[in-house]
């Protein structure tokens, strides 16, 4: 009996040890909901120091992790104290509003983003005639928030968290672009997507650029979790995707990330769905398919709102 409870206290410690990520999400769709749209802050487990991944919905999500008793502080504190810094994919409202609707109550901390995006930031949202400009560069500058312009394959160092940041292109109705980040943490890693269509619809090569990026990471063990959308059911016509995947889709491109790092591998990855539409029965749908059809045998995560999840 003494050896059994030994075991088990030892399986015990080496899980909690073993634990490197914790990530919080603000916000798990895409579109319609405006109370709960992509936003993921990740951060070493238990630091209370995130980068937020993308920003569409920021205080609302706060407040529903304080219901949840993921966050203890008020929700004034984990906006400005907690939330070191943004990293934005692409220019789209769902991926970013809160982030603009906020920044009156924030504090100072770094954006970071590739030079197009934050070319939409300047353009688009920090201007007079939309928002004051909260931002560093642009018109009238009040200079709180400061742009890092991430280049594409480079390391970079995400402020006051410990973590390191790698941007990569994605396409996002081409030749719009998106863009994925490889956050880091000693030797853990986490890539999170923004939204990006296949490479096959796109006619484009980024997801394979990127799974050969990030191959030598899984089959050495080290990644954590692949966090990416599935935006449509698999009955969405290719012609109407507008640079999003499918069940179907996801599981092709899987494929060939299998292809880089062997398939015994790729088994069991963590992969964590995000920016399903919530609309009619979609969800529900888009869950039904990735699990029935799960031929690379990962293991599918449906974040919500406000839950804590630690990797």
């Amino acid at each position: 009996m003494k050896k059994i409870i030994l075991l088990t206290l030892t399986l015990l410690c080496s899980k909690v040890y073993s634990q490197t990520f914790e990530v919080v999400p603000l916000g798990v769709y895409g579109g319609d909901h405006e109370d709960n749209l992509s936003s993921y802050l990740i951060g070493k487990y238990k630091a209370n120091a995130y980068l937020a991944l993308d920003a569409g919905t920021i205080n609302a999500g706060i407040r529903k992790a304080i219901t949840l008793k993921t966050f203890e502080a008020p929700a004034g504190r984990v906006l400005r104290d907690y939330i070191k810094g943004y990293f934005i994919s692409h220019g789209h409202l769902d991926h970013l509003a809160g982030m603009i609707i906020n920044s009156p109550s924030d504090a100072a901390k770094n954006i970071y983003a590739t030079a197009a995006m934050i070319d939409v930031l300047k353009a688009h949202y920090f201007i007079n005639d939309t928002w004051a400009n909260f931002a560093n560069e642009g018109d009238l500058p009040i200079r709180k928030y400061q742009y890092k312009r991430l280049k594409i394959g480079q390391i970079d160092t995400v402020t006051n968290t410990g973590m390191t940041i790698q941007a990569f292109d994605l396409s996002h109705v081409n030749p719009m672009k998106s863009s994925a980040v490889l956050v880091t943490i000693g030797d853990s890693s986490i890539v999170y997507l923004g939204d990006t269509g296949a490479d096959r619809v796109e006619k484009v090569t980024n997801l394979e650029n990127l799974w050969q990026s990030i191959a030598p990471i899984i089959k050495s063990r080290r990644l954590k979790a692949l966090m990416i959308e599935v935006s449509f059911p698999n009955a969405q016509p290719e012609k109407s995707l507008f640079g999003h995947l499918t069940p179907q889709l996801l599981n092709q491109e899987l494929g060939k990330l299998a292809s880089f790092t062997g398939r015994d591998m790729v088994q069991g990855l963590n992969v964590i769905v995000t920016h399903m539409k919530p609309v009619s029965d979609n969800v529900d749908t888009i869950k039904r398919q990735l699990l029935e059809n799960n031929s690379n045998k990962v293991n599918f995560i449906f974040p919500e709102q406000g839950k804590r999840m630690v990797f």
